[in-house]
């Protein structure tokens, strides 16, 4: 039976005029693929986070790909990492031909547990790869200072943290600005800023954003946007290995709309996350999440812990019965079949934090288009499964 409400899904992209409008705009200028629009977009993003450098290019997993590369991880090097992330992180390490290393994440959160990360340092470690799980960010300082000590680059997968804040020495700076190396955005549907898919990198290194523009392109050493306005022929050359990572024109005129709209969206979902916490705070044994004082998430997503007595899949399935979508908790990577054959990563820590994280937490819907009806209608019915000993009992058939 599907709630008086509606369906209610996980999230919902904001897209409207403003959109349509950006994307005639382009239509009729002539130039679709990574153009005078992805310029724009560029600069605007790199503007609005702080940094002196951003890249746009197809996806996070791209921009992962190309930052880890950029930092010179190869064949056989490792990278230090959460398990607790989508299976993209690892994958990136992977193309590089190098080995992810997991560490477990820490107690409370499901960020990359900062103690746990020296002692999975070898000679063979390249690279950090933290992530800001869910919008929130980690303990971003304390991973870098370690990064710091052993000259070790720091790569920020920073999918789904755009607008997301940390206080750094005393001053509020947005993610991405970046505090590492290198940091990835993703501009997915489920994201805050979405674009229908792509990404951005971002980072102060002037030498890294070269490389980044170069690779992203074939390795081509003469951009479109200077072949086509030059008055003179131009051959260009392919001095590197490169790949077909653009971003398209229809893509980045979208996310410069979407960056206009994200300090109104952050708002939106920040209330929206203090209403869930208002009204989820009192049920027995459900662990709300929290921002550490030193943060200021994007709330992409609101992720709670279930009692233990409550079965995850019984009590999604019992909240979806009710019209409410939901999603498990993130996924471990070390669990996947993709990474079940031997070589394809090594655990420096126990994972145990990791695996309760998947098992029990369950991310509820949250988009800045939430009505209060439909507030009401998620915080009752989760209260009402949470109050029957057996979730099962409380599904609406």
């Amino acid at each position: 039976m599907i709630a008086a409400c509606g369906q209610i899904p996980v999230a919902k992209p904001l897209l409207g005029e403003q959109e349509v409008e950006a994307v005639r705009r382009v239509i009729l200028s002539g130039w679709v693929t990574q153009g005078p629009e992805v310029a724009a977009f560029e600069k605007e993003f790199a503007d609005y986070v702080g940094a002196a450098h951003a890249c746009a290019v197809s996806s996070c997993t791209t921009a992962l790909h190309l930052a880890l590369s950029c930092v010179g991880v190869g064949v056989g090097d490792e990278v230090i990492t959460a398990s607790h992330s989508f299976i993209a992180t690892a994958n990136a390490i992977r193309y590089c031909g190098a080995m992810p290393v997991f560490v477990d994440i820490e107690a409370g959160g499901y960020n990359i547990d900062p103690d746990r990360i020296e002692a999975a340092i070898t000679p063979r470690t390249k690279a950090i790869l933290c992530v800001h799980q869910l919008g929130l960010p980690c303990d971003l300082r304390r991973v870098v200072n370690v990064g710091k000590r052993y000259s070790i680059p720091v790569i920020e997968d920073a999918a789904c943290a755009a607008g997301s804040e940390i206080l750094w020495y005393g001053q509020w700076q947005r993610i991405g600005k970046p505090h590492g190396d290198i940091a990835c955005f993703s501009f997915h549907p489920r994201k805050v800023v979405t674009t229908g898919d792509g990404g951005m990198l971002t980072t102060s290194s002037e030498e890294y954003d070269r490389k980044l523009r170069l690779w992203r392109q074939h390795g081509m050493s003469v951009p479109d946007t200077i072949r086509h306005g030059a008055k003179q022929v131009i051959y260009e050359d392919y001095p590197e290995f490169g790949y077909n990572y653009r971003m398209t024109d229809f893509q980045a005129a979208i996310g410069r709309e979407q960056l206009k709209r994200l300090p109104e969206l952050i708002a939106r979902r920040r209330e929206i996350a203090q209403k869930y916490t208002w009204h989820l705070s009192r049920l027995a044994g459900l662990r709300t999440p929290a921002e550490p004082s030193w943060t200021r998430s994007n709330w992409q997503s609101y992720c709670v812990v279930l009692p233990d007595r409550f079965d995850q899949r019984e009590t999604m399935q019992a909240l979806l019965d009710r019209g409410i979508s939901t999603r498990r908790g993130v996924m471990n990577i070390h669990l996947e079949k993709a990474y079940s054959g031997s070589g394809t990563y090594r655990a420096a820590t126990t994972l145990t934090r990791s695996v309760a994280a998947q098992r029990t937490s369950v991310i509820l819907p949250l988009f800045a288009q939430m009505t209060d009806a439909e507030l009401a209608h998620i915080t009752g019915e989760l209260s009402s499964i949470l109050g029957s000993a057996d979730p099962a009992a409380s599904r609406t058939v």
